[in-house]
């Protein structure tokens, strides 16, 4: 019988290395994709099968997905759309040029990619889309607008697909992480420095006294933080289980997110999640 194949992307660190490498152990073909070309080389020489996949290229994307499906003879059982990036900055401060090419990684590359795969998955009868959200996609917390707002758009876009897709074989799952041990603060400040305007906003004291300290510091883990493995266990969860969870909350913020969202009144959520 032939292995179970997947096409993970962001797999260059974190969630996605995670999975990519506890997937390989329990027996899947994982397909492990990269924005960059020398990670999809490290990757390689890893012995992976690793594609390169930039979700703000289109023409990557399907030349990805093109090299996976000649492998693998035209078939392709799962898709972990995990690949994704963080703006920081107030929403006040951020400009289009920012949260569109935010937009385009977090949410309009997976979007792309996910429509070619369907079809495929049509064809064959069965399949699995997993999207990776945040507890960022269930609550909003102050200077993650850009984030906040892909992940929102994501959940919707999931939750649509999912009815949707009800007697195709096709299960659509996302996974709720919340504070996982990653590259992604570090990955940010590049993008803060591109984009977010500091020292001309009428916040430039608290960027000074809260977001730069929090961006530039390293304070360790965060309370609540957890290993990338910890995902991968819910992930292997909604790729094998036969009748897969439509969410999957990982850490203890997600889990209480959630309830705090279909609890309370919006005014105390909103002093819940104003401090960040």
């Amino acid at each position: 019988m032939a292995a179970r194949s997947i096409l993970i992307t962001g797999s260059s660190s974190g969630i996605g290395y995670a999975a990519a490498h506890d997937l390989k152990a329990r027996g899947w073909r994982v397909f492990a994709s990269c924005r960059k070309a020398e990670d999809c080389e490290r990757l390689e020489a890893a012995g992976f099968a690793s594609p390169q996949l930039d979700y703000a290229d289109p023409t990557s994307i399907r030349s990805a997905l093109a090299e996976v499906l000649e492998a693998t003879g035209g078939t392709l059982d799962a898709l972990y759309n995990n690949g994704a990036f963080a703006l920081p900055g107030a929403v006040e401060d951020l400009p289009r040029g920012g949260l569109e090419e935010l937009f385009q990684t977090n949410l309009f590359g997976p979007h792309d990619l996910t429509q070619l795969v369907l079809p495929i998955m049509r064809k064959q009868g069965h399949g699995r889309i997993v999207n990776c959200s945040s507890v960022l996609g269930l609550v909003a917390m102050p200077w993650r607008g850009a984030y906040v707002s892909s992940k929102f758009a994501m959940e919707g876009l999931t939750d649509v697909l999912r009815l949707e897709m009800r007697g195709t074989g096709i299960h659509v799952i996302l996974i709720e992480p919340g504070p996982i041990t990653s590259r992604i603060r570090q990955n940010a400040i590049p993008k803060f420095e591109k984009w977010i305007d500091w020292e001309n906003s009428p916040r430039v004291e608290q960027y000074r006294s809260q977001l730069r300290k929090r961006l530039y510091q390293d304070r360790g883990p965060d309370k609540f933080e957890l290993p990338a493995s910890a995902v991968t266990k819910k992930l292997i969860h909604a790729l094998e289980a036969e009748n897969p969870h439509p969410r999957y909350f990982v850490t203890t913020p997600t889990y209480i997110g959630n309830i705090l969202r279909r609890i309370l009144p919006t005014r105390l959520l909103d002093r819940v999640t104003a401090g960040g």
